[in-house]
């Protein structure tokens, strides 16, 4: 882009508000799941497959929505995204089977794969190097706040009105977004040539597709289960075979010459890094607050805005703190916070009140808002105009399925820990394999049984086995350190020139 546009920073906000309805999509749905299971009759792998469905179309789409974006230009397809998400969440609302509704996730799915990577590859487009930084953070957090929305929202709705509210409630934000869209994103043009490949776009969404679903099959059966392996072992092979044809086509889907840019590799690896403990901490929280702690959904999006505070916090200061000690310093700073908070969580008991964990849950989001943000904007300095698409939807890929494969390794280090310890002797079988299934379902059976016993047995287990994975987390926080201090570069800032644009803005 040649000339700064006046009105990037309002072009902005229209983005934030589209991607406030993804965020909130994550996480609105788990607030409804018992209603679901009632209302539509759904059994439990319906009920696994109403959050599959989503996450499996987002990851099979992500790569083929950047190539699309730089082909026709952003800003169509963002419009598209938008009115496709929109409706979606209408027919998710109006669903009367659960069939019906794991359709409407899919259609959904692939209204997020488009604005996730299109809305990023446009701070590219908008704003200059020296600005991006700042842009890429409310791009960040944007993608974030949306996630304690959910539960907060959903149990709000839940209370007062049908299930299908916490779908409607992405209506008028959706409506919201497209016309701030229309009316203040400029449109540019796309490369609008060459040939498409179909056969990477096919093998990189079967790879993903199989990966992805591989990993959540794993947290869902066991590792020890042979289609956990299958499914795996299929992805990877997929994936190494689209590699393979990339590296062959005139006009390929992923530009792997990004991967020998070291600003590239390194931001992408390591934002992988710590979505991956993020996620994790996700995956727990939740279950800590109901479970243990007894509290409601509305009261367990409350409690995890302080995650969100604390991001918001230090995400500002690293802004400035990169400009002046680069972002190595930085980023290794906030991932050393992460591991402290981390570390800090892991000493959480059964007994413990929300006081200790509001402490160390606000370290954590100081610590992630160090490093997420810088970590994408130098990636994000390593691409030009014409491959902003395909270069955005690379690093959602990573942090996607990074995300997925830390829930289910996280979950399977929870599960492992939390099953040996539970207290089911001289239990009934089908009352044992309740308690054994969760410490929220332990809780339950124990409070209709009047077991008091086995409601604290279970909510200590879960203790002991959110401490083990809490631990794994800090691990990965001190290995983030590490490759933050052997591969970012010093004083260099974290959004740099890109190398050459290619395209312009024309009337928007």
């Amino acid at each position: 882009m040649n000339q700064l546009y006046p009105r990037r920073w309002w072009a902005l906000g229209a983005l934030a508000v589209s991607l406030l309805t993804v965020g909130l999509d994550l996480t609105v749905l788990n607030v409804a799941v018992p209603t679901l299971a009632v209302d539509l009759g759904a059994t439990t792998t319906q009920l696994q497959w109403f959050g599959n469905a989503y996450t499996l179309a987002l990851a099979a789409l992500l790569l083929p929505a950047g190539l699309l974006g730089d082909r026709f230009g952003p800003k169509k397809l963002l419009l598209g995204a938008l009115a496709v998400f929109g409706l979606a969440s209408l027919w998710c609302a109006f669903a009367t089977s659960p069939g019906e509704l794991i359709a409407a996730r899919v259609v959904l799915g692939v209204g997020a794969a488009f604005l996730i990577p299109l809305s990023l590859s446009l701070l590219n487009v908008l704003f200059p190097p020296e600005e991006r930084a700042k842009a890429l953070t409310t791009w960040v957090l944007a993608t974030f706040v949306g996630i304690p929305l959910g539960p907060l929202l959903g149990g709000w709705l839940l209370d007062h009105f049908a299930w299908g509210s916490v779908f409607l409630i992405n209506v008028p934000l959706t409506v919201v977004g497209l016309v701030a869209v229309l009316f203040l994103v400029p449109l540019t043009r796309g490369s609008g040539a060459g040939a498409i490949d179909y056969a990477g776009i096919a093998l990189s969404a079967a790879g993903l597709v199989a990966l992805t679903y591989g990993f959540v099959y794993a947290g869902e059966h066991g590792w020890a289960d042979p289609m956990t392996y299958g499914l795996v072992a299929l992805g990877a092979a997929l994936l190494a075979v689209f590699w393979w044809e990339q590296t062959r086509v005139a006009a390929p889907l992923a530009d792997l010459g990004l991967f020998r840019e070291p600003r590239f590799v390194w931001g992408a690896v390591l934002a992988t890094v710590a979505s991956f403990a993020l996620m994790g901490l996700l995956f727990v929280l939740p279950q800590l607050f109901q479970a243990v702690q007894g509290a409601d959904a509305l009261q367990t999006g409350l409690r995890l805005l302080p995650l969100i505070g604390g991001m918001l916090v230090s995400a500002k200061i690293a802004e400035r703190l990169v400009a002046v000690f680069g972002v190595r310093v930085v980023v290794t700073g906030g991932f050393l916070l992460l591991a402290a908070g981390l570390g800090w969580g892991s000493t959480t008991s059964a007994a413990s009140g929300y006081g200790l964990t509001l402490g160390w849950e606000i370290v954590i989001g100081l610590g992630t808002g160090c490093t997420l943000p810088p970590l994408m904007s130098m990636a994000m300095g390593a691409l030009t105009e014409g491959r902003s698409g395909a270069g955005s939807a690379l690093i959602q890929v990573l942090r996607q399925v990074g995300g997925t494969i830390g829930v289910a390794v996280l979950g399977t280090v929870l599960n492992g820990v939390y099953r040996a310890g539970v207290a089911v002797d001289g239990l009934p079988g089908p009352v044992a394999d309740a308690a054994r299934g969760s410490a929220s379902g332990a809780v339950a059976v124990a409070g209709k049984l009047h077991l008091p016993a086995l409601a604290d047995s279970a909510r200590a287990a879960f203790a002991d086995g959110m401490a083990a994975t809490l631990w794994v987390c800090a691990g990965l926080g001190v290995a983030g350190a590490v490759l933050a201090v052997l591969f970012l570069p010093g004083r260099v800032a974290a959004g740099t020139e890109p190398r050459e644009s290619e395209h312009d803005v024309v009337a928007g």
